[in-house]
């Protein structure tokens, strides 16, 4: 159903949840005016792409469709690449990092030799060659791509995915695709509601994404945007209209209290996407191919602003009830007193 309805129609879904906070109070129209933009990284369901385990999964993919299609192999390196990737493994710990590069450029030779003989087995079979089509493109892939090219194949079922060095010391590259998202700078009554969220295949400049996040957050609240703070990364956006202000973080010099006080809440985008990944599934996007990364981010934002929302409708409802229940124990106290006759 999603590649019926597309990411487009998502946008949807996100736009209601909006109008919904809008409708019950949680929010009002001049907090759309000002908002914060900031870029993450949504990470794919993939396991750590070493070039051992890559080698292992693309025979293991060659291996399972010939044993579909019948085809005989003069050589199949199942057992051989299982145990090779496992000496790599363990040397590549340890003191013995040549040793195990050694293994993996056996692999890599391996990986090449059944690659040639499936080649020759299926020329000038069309049906043959249909089937290991995609299977034989990405395993040659991985044969060719050296360390420092660009457009490297990091999951052989998502070749989607990036590599994406955000300077963290935790983990200094993550495997996804990079995601956009834009928030309301002031704190609402139901709490702090995304505005707008969209994936950025290329891992493009984080400035060169502003003017499409704005234009994005425009068309699904339906208010001009007024100021949009960001952070340094967003230097040189060349964003320039009537009526719109970008702040960048650490500006000196500001003279307004307002935009000072609204720039100190610039922070407050992070415990947002904190919580989008966390909470949902932004940390680990299971839904495949570019458009899957597209509307996973747009239902994150949509299920984080329905959390807020069922906590503001449980707080409202307990507000109404409360004088009734005030009454109700000030009659229990009154009734349980002994000196009432």
């Amino acid at each position: 159903w999603r590649k019926r309805i597309g990411a487009e129609e998502i946008e949807l879904l996100l736009a209601e949840t909006i109008r919904l906070a809008l409708e019950t109070g949680a929010v009002n129209e001049r907090q759309f005016e000002r908002i914060t933009v900031d870029t993450t990284v949504q990470t794919k369901a993939v396991a750590h792409p070493t070039d051992s385990h890559l080698i292992l999964r693309a025979t293991e993919w060659l291996n399972r469709i010939a044993k579909r299609q019948r085809v005989k192999l003069r050589q199949s390196f199942a057992r051989v690449m299982v145990r090779a990737r496992r000496e790599a493994a363990r040397l590549m710990h340890g003191r013995g990092h040549r040793q195990g590069l050694r293994w993996v450029a056996k692999m890599r030779t391996w990986l090449g030799r059944l690659t040639r003989d499936i080649r020759r087995r299926t020329e000038g079979k069309p049906e043959l060659e249909a089937a290991f089509e995609t299977a034989l493109e990405r395993a040659e892939k991985l044969l060719t791509q050296a360390p420092g090219d660009s457009g490297k194949l990091y999951a052989l079922h998502a070749p989607e995915v990036e590599c994406i060095g955000k300077g963290k010391a935790r983990s200094r590259y993550e495997f996804g695709v990079k995601a956009s998202f834009a928030v309301t700078n002031e704190r609402c009554k139901g709490g702090q509601f995304v505005l707008g969220a969209r994936t950025l295949p290329g891992n493009p400049y984080d400035g060169h994404s502003l003017a499409a996040q704005i234009a994005q957050t425009e068309r699904l609240t339906g208010r001009r945007v007024k100021r949009a703070y960001v952070d340094r990364g967003y230097r040189g956006h060349g964003v320039e209209r009537e009526g719109l202000e970008v702040i960048l973080s650490h500006t000196r010099g500001i003279a307004s209290p307002t935009i000072r006080r609204e720039m100190r809440r610039r922070n407050a985008i992070e415990p947002v996407i904190g919580h989008m990944k966390a909470d949902v599934l932004l940390e680990r996007n299971h839904l495949a191919g570019p458009d899957g990364d597209a509307i996973n981010a747009l239902l994150c934002a949509a299920g984080h602003n329905l959390r807020l929302m069922t906590r503001w409708l449980r707080l409202l409802w307990l507000w109404i009830l409360a004088p009734a229940l005030r009454l109700r124990a000030l009659l229990g106290t009154w009734r349980q007193d002994p000196m009432v006759t």
